[in-house]
This record gives C-alpha cells, sequence and structure tokens, in this order.
C-alpha cells in the first residue's frame, strides 16, 4: 500500500473493523438476495475503502453527504445496525418510516445528509453546508460524494465553481468506478483522470487509489486541512471498480472478464489485511476473529430486521407529514400604515426579516450591489453586508441547492430567481430535493424562492411565462401569488418565517403600477386563506395575481353597464388554497368563472374548477368558466400579448356568457 500514514496500532485496528464492517454486510444481503429474503441491493463490493477511509479520516463534526454505495459512511459513523437494516429492508423501525428507500435520507445526529437519486443533486448542497460553516465560523467541512457519471451533470460543475470562488470547506468525493450503470467511463469522459477538471476551477485536483484505505484517508485529511485553514475545496478523484451490478439484478455481463479479475486482485479489504499482517499489526487468528464477530452482529441485525412487521401508516399521518409544522403565533398587523407600491412592500418585507433573525440570508443573481434587476433587494447590501446578501454566478440549480444546505444547518434562505422563467434550470432541486425532504426524514426545509413572474411588459417568451401549475402538482411546496402591497409583505414575510420551501411569485407588472396601504411594522398572513376583494350576488370570479386587478376593472365596468353585482375572491396562496371561501361564495351566487394570466391548458384554474365540480356541483346554475391566456408562448409584440393571447382579451365576452347562462 502506498498510503502509509501514521497510526497507533489502536487507530490501525479500528480502521480495520471500520472496513470490514461494511464487507460482512455486503456478503450478508447478497446471501439473502440468493435466499430471496431482500428483493434488491446496491452493493459497494469492492469499493468500500472511499466511504470507509473518508468517513474516518475526518472530524465528528463534519458533514457527510454520501451515495447508494457509500454503505461504510454510515458503518464508520456509528449508526445502530438493527434500525439501519430494517431500513434497508423497508421494513418498521427504519429512519423514513417506509418513506424512502436504502441511504435516501439524512442522519442529523450522525452528521449525514442523504442523497436523492438524481445524479450530482446534493454537490451544490454541500456547498450550502460549506457556506453554513464559513458564515458561523465553525470549523467543519463538507464532504460529498459523486461517481464518475455525474461529474458530466451540470450541478457538479455549478457546485464546484460556486465552491471554489467562495472558498468554501467541501471536500468532492469522485469515485471513478469505472461504469454508469453499463457505461463505461471511458464511454462518457474525454480523459483518463477527472481531478484534471479541478485547474479549471481554481482548486487541487488529487487522483487516489480509492482501493487503498490508508492513501483515501491520508487524502482526505489532507484536503480537509487545507478547507479547515479557510483554503477552500478541493476535487478528490478515487479510482475504484465497481465489481458488482448496478443494482445486483442487473449482473455484470457487459464488463470483460480480464477487468474484473484485475480488480479482484486489488481488493480493498484483502489488502489492507494483507498490510496488516505483513507488519506484524495483527495477525492472521485476529483478523479472522474480527470477520467472525461482526458476521454474528450482522446476521443477528438482519434477522431481526426481518422479523420486523410491515410498514403501517395511516392516511392522517401521512397528509401531515409533507410538511414541518410551524408553532409560532403569526404577528398581525397594526400599527401605522403607509402608502407603497408592490415592489416597497417586498423590499420592506427582506429588511424586517433580515433585521430581525440574523440566520436569514439572501442569494441570487445581481441581488447585492445591483439590488437585483427589478431593484427588488436595494439597499440590504448596505445594510447587511456581503455575507448575508451574495450574488451568485448564474448557477440556478446550485443555488437552489446550497440553499437546501443553509436551511438543513438551521439558517433561512432566500432565493432570487432574477427572472421566474429561469426557474426551470432549478426545477429538479426544487421538486426533488427540497419539496420531498420533509416528508421523506423529517427535516424542516426553511427555504424561500422569490420568483418575479409574469407578463404585460412586453418582454416575449422568455421573460413573461407564468408557471404556477408546474409546481402546484408538486408534494411539500408551498405557492403564494400576492396581488397587493400589503399581502406581498405580509404573505412574504410569512413565507420566510414558514419550516418549508415556499415559492413566491411577484408580479413584475405589478411591482412599480399598484400601491396601497401597508402597515409599517412587520406582520404575517397565514397560508390558504382567500380574501373576498368584492361583494356581489351574481356570479364569483376567482383569480390571483394580475387577475386581481383585471376582475375588479370588469366588475365594476359590469355593475356601470348593467347592473350585475360579481363577487371577486384573491386566492393570494394556491398550495394551499381556500376551498371553504369559494364554497361559501357560491352558495350566494351559484355561477363560478376562474380568471388567470397563465395559459389554459392543465392551468391552476382546470383544479379550482374540478375541485369545486366535485365538492359543489349542487351550487352551480351554469357549468364552471375558465379564462386563461391562449396556450402559445407569449409573444413579444405588446399589442399581441395583451389583444390576442391575454386572458384579459377574453373575460368580458366569458362573464356576459356565464351571466346569461
Amino acid at each position: 500500500m502506498n498510503g502509509d500514514i501514521a497510526l497507533t496500532r489502536a487507530e490501525y485496528v479500528h480502521l480495520h473493523r471500520a472496513l470490514e464492517l461494511p464487507r460482512v454486510i455486503e456478503e450478508r444481503m447478497l446471501r439473502l438476495i440468493r435466499q430471496n429474503r431482500v428483493s434488491k441491493w446496491f452493493s459497494g463490493y469492492g469499493q468500500e475503502a472511499i466511504a470507509v477511509g473518508c468517513t474516518w479520516a475526518l472530524e465528528a463534526q463534519d458533514v457527510i453527504l454520501p451515495l447508494h454505495r457509500n454503505l461504510g459512511v454510515w458503518t464508520t459513523r456509528g449508526v445502530p445496525l438493527k434500525p439501519l437494516f430494517c431500513q434497508l429492508m423497508g421494513r418498521a423501525g427504519g429512519y423514513t418510516k417506509g418513506r424512502d428507500r436504502t441511504f435516501h435520507f439524512g442522519l442529523p445526529s450522525h452528521r449525514i445528509i442523504g442523497m436523492i437519486s438524481h445524479l450530482g443533486a446534493m454537490l451544490p448542497v454541500a456547498c450550502g453546508v460549506g457556506q453554513a460553516a464559513q458564515l458561523s465560523g465553525e470549523k467543519y467541512v463538507a464532504a460529498v460524494f459523486c461517481g464518475d457519471g455525474a461529474t458530466r451533470e451540470g450541478d457538479f460543475h455549478e457546485a464546484c465553481s460556486l465552491a471554489a470562488l467562495w472558498k468554501l470547506p467541501v471536500l468532492f468525493v469522485v469515485e471513478n468506478n469505472g461504469y454508469g450503470l453499463s457505461t463505461s467511463t471511458s464511454e462518457a469522459l474525454p480523459v483518463e483522470d477527472i481531478a484534471l477538471a479541478a485547474a479549471g476551477y481554481g482548486m487541487p485536483g488529487v487522483t487516489v487509489d480509492g482501493n487503498d484505505v490508508l492513501a483515501v484517508a491520508r487524502a482526505i485529511r489532507a484536503a480537509a486541512s487545507r478547507a479547515r485553514a479557510d483554503e477552500g475545496p478541493t476535487l478528490l478523484e478515487m479510482k475504484t471498480f465497481r465489481r458488482r451490478g448496478h443494482e445486483e439484478a442487473s449482473g455484470t455481463k457487459y464488463v470483460p472478464k480480464d477487468l474484473m479479475a484485475a480488480w479482484a486482485d486489488k481488493d480493498p479489504v484483502d489488502r489492507y489485511t494483507r498490510y496488516l499482517s505483513e507488519r506484524g499489526i495483527m495477525t492472521t487468528n485476529e483478523i479472522r476473529a474480527v470477520h467472525r464477530t461482526l458476521a454474528e452482529e450482522v446476521k443477528e441485525a438482519s434477522e431481526y430486521a426481518l422479523e420486523q412487521p410491515i410498514v403501517e401508516s395511516t392516511l392522517e399521518r401521512e397528509e401531515s407529514s409533507a410538511f414541518a409544522q410551524s408553532k409560532r403565533e403569526l404577528r398581525v398587523p397594526s400599527g401605522p400604515e403607509t402608502e407603497k407600491r408592490y415592489i416597497d412592500a417586498i423590499n420592506e418585507a427582506l429588511h424586517q426579516a433580515m433585521e430581525a433573525d440574523e440566520r436569514v440570508l439572501l442569494l441570487g443573481q445581481d441581488v447585492a450591489e445591483y439590488g437585483g434587476v427589478f431593484k427588488a433587494s436595494a439597499g440590504l447590501l448596505d445594510r447587511f453586508g456581503h455575507a448575508r446578501v451574495r450574488n451568485t454566478p448564474i448557477i440556478e440549480s446550485g443555488a437552489l441547492g446550497v440553499a437546501l444546505g443553509l436551511a438543513l444547518e438551521g439558517y433561512h434562505p432566500i432565493v432570487e430567481m432574477q427572472y421566474a422563467d429561469f426557474i426551470a434550470c432549478g426545477f429538479n432541486q426544487i421538486v426533488n430535493n427540497l419539496a420531498t425532504t420533509h416528508y421523506r426524514w423529517g427535516a424542516p426545509v426553511g427555504v424561500t424562492i422569490r420568483a418575479p413572474y409574469g407578463g404585460h411588459i412586453g418582454a416575449g417568451p422568455f421573460h413573461s411565462q407564468c408557471m404556477e401549475a408546474w409546481f402546484c402538482h408538486t408534494p411539500g411546496l408551498k405557492v403564494l401569488v400576492p396581488s397587493t402591497p400589503r399581502d406581498a409583505k405580509g404573505l412574504l414575510l410569512g413565507a420566510i418565517a414558514d419550516p418549508n420551501p415556499v415559492l413566491f411569485f411577484e408580479h413584475k407588472h405589478l411591482y412599480r403600477s399598484v400601491h396601497g396601504p401597508v402597515p409599517d411594522a412587520a406582520y404575517e398572513f397565514g397560508f390558504g386563506e382567500a380574501r373576498v376583494i368584492r361583494r356581489g350576488h351574481d356570479a364569483t370570479i376567482v383569480t390571483y395575481g394580475l387577475g386581481v386587478h383585471w376582475a375588479l376593472e370588469e366588475t365594476a365596468w359590469q355593475t356601470k353597464t348593467r347592473g350585475a353585482e360579481i363577487e371577486v375572491i384573491d386566492l393570494r396562496t394556491l398550495i394551499p388554497w381556500d376551498r371553504e371561501t369559494v364554497l361559501s361564495s357560491i352558495r350566494r351566487t351559484s355561477r363560478l368563472l376562474i380568471l388567470h394570466e397563465a395559459t389554459m391548458t392543465a392551468g391552476f384554474g382546470a383544479e379550482v374548477a374540478a375541485r369545486i365540480v366535485e365538492e359543489g356541483f349542487e351550487l352551480l346554475d351554469a357549468p364552471p368558466v375558465r379564462v386563461a391566456a391562449l396556450d402559445l408562448p407569449v409573444p413579444f409584440s405588446i399589442n399581441l400579448e395583451t389583444e390576442i393571447f391575454s386572458a384579459q382579451a377574453r373575460l368580458r365576452p366569458a362573464l356576459e356568457k356565464l351571466l346569461n347562462y
């Protein structure tokens, strides 16, 4: 072995046990699969030195973000075997209560953050953990694992770029194990050494023999020492080989036999035990005794897990687990009020939230000196400094991943999308990472995503979209769409204080075109509470955002010209949305029109119409009517948008048809 480091005999022995334990579990799981007692296993057989060496070399306060072949992270961190096996086998007593598989969960008590299946997604999360360490002044590091295939993903490059730029204490551990499922690394990469990529980000890149546990430990200690000295991240490429299938059922027929044999000769457990034996650190009998003892412990734990019942739950328990519950009381509006524009109310909310809690941070493109492209964050940098108001590179996915890492470390990050249209670049982080975390393993994720959205500013198809319906289909995510300055401030402060991911859509056209009285003091509005902003008895218009202003303008015209009194409801929040207020209104009016700026097909109006028909069909004297934009990209020409594309152009005839039904 070429990775000798100076250890005491006790340390050598401890490392041997740590390396043997995941191998013994691997052997047990493979035996249980052959016996048809378990159905699936993602094996890390032959790669154990990386997970074990990394974890063993790090300190207890360091955070590790492993993958599904990094069993050695969990065992080396001392995770109890019985609940761990319950988790692996999907039995009662596991860590995710049957809600996710194998290692897709975090264990805060052991400073482990679990993975999602999407390659590379956890790399920016590690940057958020590293930023939290930097902000707190604590000298812990984040070590995040990815495979060779994931280094082709955008998240890898976004994370490396940001970590190097901010000198974050992050160790990027790349397990180059030869294959991404059945595609060899040589077919996916134009270079042999992934560590070469580090130079492009201005960080060190180290290639390590990943089957030499001492070499792994030595490299990790050096990189961690550098990170603790505020010298930034390191990219560590661990050369190893996957000797089992992508998952056990897939087999390895695509691997040349001579290649498999060559790597079998480099087995990390055999190499380390030979090393110990040749140097007289442990005898052969001592080594065998450790293996036998561990085999008994593992067999006992696995049999215990197999005897546990399947996971059971209730509808109420599952539904209540999608979101973390807040125990704090809302601050009600009070005191003097000042006339404010929509954008001023948002800016004031940001100031007050950051003044009240130093854990509140703002991240995004151009949010610092420039004050955001719409100037919504103007003045924040001068008041709170660069540590809490940070420009990010153009990395939507990376910034959202950072926010998740910060939230898991107790911060309350706000991420500003430059335009809501660009949120598509961070879609995976929102819907698969942020939104699922609490349901899967119970961690609160207090992240607020501010998204300037909407049209009627002549900005064309990529700066004018209304994509709220994309996200209303995502369990675990709250979606807010304020239409007034008063609501904008109260809902934004509520979002920042909420322990869940909240997507806050703020309308660009409303920023400077609407104003109204807003309490000067901080206050919060609860979610799922619609507001009746105009009373009537002839029909009900349900809307939100810019649609509220269209509805008020149209209903005033209808009253003046034909005497119709139409009720207007501003939903304000879409997830959750207030069905009871809508149903109560329909009991009086018997007619329903749903209006929104977004395109028609599968828009949020379809959800409202369907729910009301299901729950209040007998209250209706006419079919519900939806009024929305055409199913087209938003045109650039303002007259094409307002006169043809826009829902506003079809509101009057649709409303009159409803009234005349």
